[in-house]
């Protein structure tokens, strides 16, 4: 079984897009666009204080008829943010994301931000941990 650690290191990238909390919704929407990616934490200095999502975006803001670019994150981010540790298991991240249906965690390491993980990261890692195991197999039924 995999640990995050070792899905961080597959990913290469350890860049974590943040932004603040008093950044409109719009803002968040524009970074997220132009890095490519679903979820932003929102951070005061090196403080978690929430994350944002496309779904955050989807049923807080344009299902309520808010203004993307009048309604500041702190309004709209989910403020309970769940993490994990770099020494967790592919198996307890997914058990978590399906428990709290979510699809991204932060990961944390003596209280300090290392990482991000996504749901796709989680599932890629699985895959080719599998695929291994199956190829160790052929080539031992093969041998």
């Amino acid at each position: 079984m995999k640990t995050v650690a070792e899905i961080l290191k597959a990913k290469g990238d350890s860049v974590v897009y943040s932004i603040g909390p008093s950044a409109t919704v719009y803002e968040a929407l524009a970074l997220m666009a132009e890095k490519n990616v679903g979820a932003l934490l929102v951070m005061e200095g090196e403080k978690i204080v929430g994350m944002i999502t496309e779904r955050d975006y989807a049923r807080k803001v344009v299902l309520l008829a808010r203004s993307s670019k009048d309604t500041p994150l702190r309004d709209v981010m989910t403020p309970a943010v769940i993490y994990v540790r770099p020494d967790q298991t592919t198996e307890d991240c997914m058990a978590l994301m399906t428990q709290s249906r979510i699809r991204h965690l932060p990961v944390m390491q003596d209280g300090k931000l290392v990482g991000l993980i996504s749901i796709g990261d989680l599932v890629k890692g699985i895959m080719s941990e599998q695929t291994f195991i199956i190829e160790q197999l052929q080539h031992y039924i093969a041998g």
